[in-house]
């Protein structure tokens, strides 16, 4: 690491995630090589723990000046190599991790990205929540759907999806609460972003939304020692509502969540949950994405059970009161097959076709169901009438 006066630090605080120290004249050498006038850290320790991330802000693609000269500024495709299967493109450079205070509790994969808490879990057997922890649930999903609602009513044509998360921090930060994906295995940011073929956990970076776009925004928090997951899919711009292969995805996948609900009681077998989403959705030429399932959720994000979305599959267990879940279908209007990108997070579907997924932290009660996620009358989105032009593909 080189050092530089401390004069030229541009910015007063350490750069690395989650320090709160300021920084020293301890700058990386890249930085330094590449003339960049960040990249200073409280120490050789700082530096090392974040170095996987902070290194993605050493690749601009080169451009031409107007002298001819090269540039290393602007941004770029960190996988040119890659055949992506539909228009989404990932934009580079990452901004840099976004700091939790420490006043906040953090999740116990916060520093090293390893949940080791849900990793020991036995997988057999399901939590049931007492009075206090079924209210430790409420209040922690009903911030989820908040800050849901503030991230979604910035959903417009010309925003980039980094903004977005950086709503979502702000918001969660706010509310006393961490964003439950940042670091969760080495994730880099505070929510998923999954526009268009992108089928499910989509890196928030530069890409800037487009009119006509669908968008999932999947949002997760850990408040008071216990985590809430929701996400929906929102329309970008009014040419997205008007594209019928776009609105049948969007809306039967949210139809078939909607279905899955209405099952749960206590005794319900989990199995039967994906034999009525994957019927509503072969009834409207829609296909589910097989591999991605609900799950339990409290004070671990995702403990047992699994709850798959697809026809005969063989879940064990049943519904019983106290139990908090998600159930989240993925809908598909082509092959339900995926390809990941190189980021190791990023899948799309393998034809290129648009995507769609609802989710939901539900809570099972003696009587039924209540719907810890559930809008409000003031959330953005919401159902859209199905164009009349709407055909089988």
């Amino acid at each position: 690491m080189g050092d530089a006066s401390p004069e030229t630090v541009a910015n007063g605080k350490c750069q690395g995630a989650d320090c709160e120290n300021d920084a020293g004249a301890l700058q990386c050498p890249t930085c330094q090589k590449l003339g960049m006038k960040n990249g200073y850290f409280c120490s050789q320790d700082c530096f090392k723990k974040n170095w996987s991330q902070h290194k993605t802000l050493h690749k601009p693609a080169p451009s031409k000046t107007q002298n001819g000269t090269t540039s290393v500024t602007g941004f770029y495709n960190p996988f040119p190599g890659h055949t992506f299967t539909g228009s989404v493109r990932p934009v580079y450079p990452l901004s840099p991790r976004r700091a939790v205070p420490k006043s906040i509790k953090h999740p116990d994969w916060a520093v090293t990205g390893i949940p080791k808490g849900e990793n020991k879990l036995s997988r057999t057997k399901i939590d049931i929540l007492d009075a206090q922890g079924q209210e430790a649930m409420r209040k922690v999903c009903r911030l989820a759907r908040e800050v849901l609602d503030i991230v979604a009513a910035e959903v417009k044509p010309g925003v980039t999806t980094d903004y977005l998360d950086e709503v979502c921090h702000k918001a969660c930060i706010e509310r006393d609460s961490y964003p439950s994906p940042l670091n969760y295995n080495n994730f880099p940011k505070s929510l998923c972003t999954s526009p268009n073929e992108v089928v499910c956990h989509g890196i928030p970076d530069q890409r800037v939304l487009l009119d006509g776009d669908i968008l999932n925004l999947d949002i997760s928090l850990y408040h008071g020692g216990y985590h809430a997951d929701v996400n929906e899919t929102y329309y970008v711009g009014d040419r997205a509502k008007a594209d019928p292969e776009s609105v049948r995805v969007v809306e039967i996948t949210r139809q078939c969540l909607d279905e899955a609900i209405k099952l749960i009681k206590p005794g319900t077998p989990f199995r039967d949950f994906g034999k009525v989403i994957e019927k509503h959705a072969k009834a409207n030429n829609c296909s589910v994405v097989a591999n991605w399932g609900g799950h339990g959720i409290n004070t671990e994000f995702h403990p047992p059970p699994w709850i798959p979305h697809y026809a005969k599959n063989k879940a064990v267990g049943v519904c019983k009161p106290g139990m908090t879940f998600t159930i989240e279908p993925i809908l598909t209007v082509g092959k339900p097959r995926e390809v990941y990108w190189p980021d190791d997070w990023t899948n799309a579907t393998v034809d290129g076709k648009r995507t769609a997924q609802f989710e939901h932290t539900l809570l099972v009660t003696e009587t039924g169901v209540e719907i810890l996620t559930a809008a409000t009358k003031d959330s953005p989105g919401g159902p859209v009438p199905m164009p009349t032009t709407a055909t089988a593909s």
